[in-house]
C-alpha cells in the first residue's frame, strides 16, 4: 500500500522541482538579457526591454510548449542580433534547442531543430565581415554557433539516454512478469501433478483395502484364518499407500526406507496387491524389454494401477489382462477386463480417465478407454519413447 500510493507522491516532487527549477532558470536568463539590453547606450531602453522578455520569459512554460516557445526565441533572438550591432543573446535559444532535442520526437527534433539553427545563422553570419574573410571572422562563427549545435547534440543524448533507459525498464518489468506466470504456471503444474499421483495412490489401495475389509468380514466367523490374511493385508496395503504419499508429498527427505516412486520393474507386486484383492490378472510383455525413462516408466505403472482400481471398484470383473508392448518407438500399454466396465469411463467422477489422459498427453501419446468388441472393458494407451 505504502509503496503504490508514495509513487504518485514521488512524481508530483519531482515535478514541483522541475518547476522551480524552469522558473529560476527562466529568471537567470531573464536578468541577463536586462544586463545585455542597458549596456545599449542610445538604443530605446522600452523596445529593447521588451525583446529581452519575449527572448526569455517564455522559458517558464518550455516543458509544455517546448516547439512553441523555441519559435519565439529564436524569433526574438534574430531580431535583437539583426538589428543592434553586437547584439546577441544566445542563453534562451541554447536552452530552447536544448529541451526540444530532449523532449520532442527525434523526426520532431531534427525538423525544428534544423530550421532553428538554419534562422540563428542569419544573425551569426551578417556581422561577419566577408571581405576578407578573416581568422577572427571565423572564431566569431564558431563562438557563436558551437553552442547552439552542442545543445541540441546534448540534448538528443539526453532524449536517447532516456529511451534507453525506459526500454530496459519495460523489459525488465516484461520479464518480471513473465517469470511470475511461469511460476504460476508452474505450480499449477505441480499441484495438477500431486493431485494425479494422490488420486492414483488412495484410489487403489482404498480399494484393495475395501475389498479385502469385505472379505474379512464374510469369513470372520467361518474362516479366521483367511480373515486374518485380510487383516494383514490391509494393513500393508495401508501402510504402502502411506508411504507413497510420503513421497509424492515431499516428506521422503531424511527416510531412505521409504519406496522410490515406482516403475514397471514393480508392477508384478501391483499385481500381486491386485490379486489378492480377488481379481486373476495376468501380465503379458511383447517386444524386447528394455529400461525406459523413469517419467514414461511412472506414467505406464499409474495407467495400470488406475485401469485395475477402476476394475476392481465398478466393472464386477473376475479376470483381466495386462500388455505391454516395447515398440522401438513407443510403450503400448493395454489393460483388458471380462467385467461390465465402469458406469463411467474412469470411475463414479470421471478423474481416474482424466488423469490417465493427462499422464499420456504429457508425451504425446493417445489413449482409448471404453467397452471392447469381445467384451469387457479396455484401457489402451501408446506412449511415445523420448529419443535420445
Amino acid at each position: 500500500m505504502g509503496g503504490v500510493s508514495g509513487r504518485p507522491a514521488v512524481a508530483s516532487l519531482v515535478r514541483s522541482r522541475r518547476s522551480g527549477g524552469d522558473v529560476l532558470l527562466a529568471l537567470a536568463v531573464f536578468s541577463a538579457a536586462l544586463y545585455s539590453a542597458s549596456a545599449y547606450q542610445g538604443a530605446a531602453p522600452a523596445l529593447l526591454y521588451a525583446l529581452a522578455a519575449v527572448a526569455t520569459l517564455p522559458l517558464l512554460v518550455r516543458r509544455l510548449f517546448p516547439v512553441r516557445v523555441l519559435a519565439i526565441v529564436v524569433a526574438a533572438t534574430t531580431v535583437v542580433g539583426l538589428g543592434y550591432r553586437g547584439g546577441w543573446w544566445p542563453f534562451a535559444a541554447i536552452v530552447a534547442l536544448y529541451t526540444v532535442a530532449a523532449h520532442c520526437p527525434r523526426r520532431t527534433s531534427l525538423r525544428v531543430g534544423a530550421a532553428a539553427l538554419v534562422v540563428l545563422a542569419a544573425p551569426i553570419f551578417y556581422r561577419v565581415d566577408w571581405s576578407p574573410l578573416g581568422w577572427n571572422d571565423l572564431a566569431l562563427v564558431a563562438e557563436r554557433y558551437a553552442p547552439l549545435v552542442a545543445a541540441w547534440l546534448l540534448g538528443a543524448y539526453v532524449r536517447t539516454r532516456r529511451e534507453y533507459l525506459r526500454a530496459v525498464e519495460e523489459r525488465a518489468a516484461q520479464l518480471e512478469r513473465e517469470q511470475e506466470a511461469n511460476a504460476r504456471r508452474a505450480a499449477a503444474e505441480e499441484q495438477a501433478r500431486i493431485a494425479r499421483e494422490v488420486h492414483d495412490v488412495v484410489a487403489h489401495n482404498l480399494s484393495v483395502i475395501i475389498v479385502q475389509a469385505t472379505a474379512a468380514d464374510e469369513v470372520f466367523a467361518s474362516d479366521p484364518a483367511d480373515a486374518q490374511r485380510a487383516v494383514r493385508t490391509i494393513g500393508s496395503t495401508a501402510r504402502r499407500a502411506l508411504d507413497e504419499l510420503r513421497y509424492v508429498l515431499g516428506a521422503s527427505g531424511q527416510q531412505p526406507r521409504l519406496a522410490p516412486q515406482p516403475t514397471l520393474g514393480r508392477l508384478e507386486a501391483l499385481l500381486g496387491q491386485v490379486r489378492a484383492a480377488g481379481l486373476e490378472v495376468e501380465l503379458e510383455l511383447v517386444g524386447e524389454q528394455r529400461e525406459l525413462p523413469p517419467a514414461l516408466e511412472l506414467s505406464a505403472y499409474r495407467i495400470v494401477q488406475e485401469a485395475l482400481t477402476n476394475t476392481l471398484r465398478h466393472a464386477a470383473a473376475r479376470h483381466a489382462t495386462v500388455t505391454l508392448r516395447f515398440d522401438p518407438e513407443a510403450l503400448g500399454v493395454d489393460v483388458l477386463d471380462d467385467g461390465s466396465g465402469p458406469p463411467s469411463a474412469g470411475g463414479g467422477d470421471g478423474r481416474g480417465l482424466i488423469g490417465m489422459r493427462e499422464r499420456v498427453t504429457t508425451f504425446g501419446g493417445q489413449l482409448e478407454a471404453g467397452p471392447d468388441n469381445g467384451g469387457g472393458f479396455r484401457v489402451s494407451a501408446r506412449l511415445p519413447v523420448p529419443q535420445q
